[in-house]
């Protein structure tokens, strides 16, 4: 069984698919964006800038799980420009310092929106799908 996540936290996912599916314990983060909450695109900031907001983006859909960085156990990177790979891996590694999840990055060529990066995540969670916190009824 699966069910979707979705927060306010995140930019809205700008088609049709959930900003995160949950199911046997892994949550599939779909690819994230450097959108602001509010749908703002950091088209023309610099490659840097657009990775912490997609990692930022990735953090708040896993929090909504109850879940952190530190539960990915893989990550894929889709860059507009592989030559961007260094300036992508500056940032990249400032939010995994311990244990780094397993990575593959590609040259996507067009990223959606004409970002320079986007990336998603796969995370593990050791809470039963009926504990997790965007299933509850509080």
């Amino acid at each position: 069984m699966k069910r979707t996540v979705n927060t306010d936290e995140a930019p809205a996912a700008v088609g049709a698919y959930s900003q995160a599916t949950v199911a046997n314990g892994l949550v599939f983060v779909s690819g994230q964006l450097p959108l602001t909450t509010s749908g703002e695109l950091l088209e023309d900031e610099p490659v840097e800038e657009q990775t912490r907001q997609s990692l930022e983006n990735v953090r708040e859909v896993l929090a909504a799980e109850g879940l952190g960085m530190e539960d990915i156990v893989k990550t894929t990177i889709f860059l507009d420009d592989i030559d961007e790979f260094d300036a992508m891996n500056s940032v990249y590694s400032d939010f995994f310092t311990e244990a780094p999840p397993a990575r593959s990055a590609v040259e996507a060529g067009n990223v959606p929106k004409g970002a320079g990066v986007e990336i998603e995540a796969i995370a593990v969670s050791d809470a039963s799908e009926s504990d997790s916190p965007s299933n509850r009824m509080d």
